[in-house]
């Protein structure tokens, strides 16, 4: 089985298409424990990716946000 590529989805407040960031492996937990918290505040928060590069993300301009597996082949949004 492939590896897993974890990505923040993004979905900002003006609308148009997700954002998608793959995520480091290190920041998956972390992000995904606190992601909440990050956007009932609208915090400015770092998040690494995979090339060790500092993302500054406004979570103020996201309506929706998730991580999800880029590896992760036929889904369908919503549905199991």
């Amino acid at each position: 089985m492939a590896d897993s590529k974890p990505a923040l989805v993004l979905h900002l407040v003006s609308g148009g298409e997700p954002l998608v960031f793959p995520l480091h492996a290190d920041v998956v937990d972390d992000v995904t424990k606190q992601l909440n918290l990050y956007l009932d505040h609208g915090s400015v928060q770092s998040i690494r990716d995979p090339d060790d590069r500092i993302l500054q993300i406004n979570f103020a301009h996201v309506a929706a946000a998730y991580v999800d597996d880029l590896q992760r082949s036929g889904k369908v949004f919503g549905l199991r």
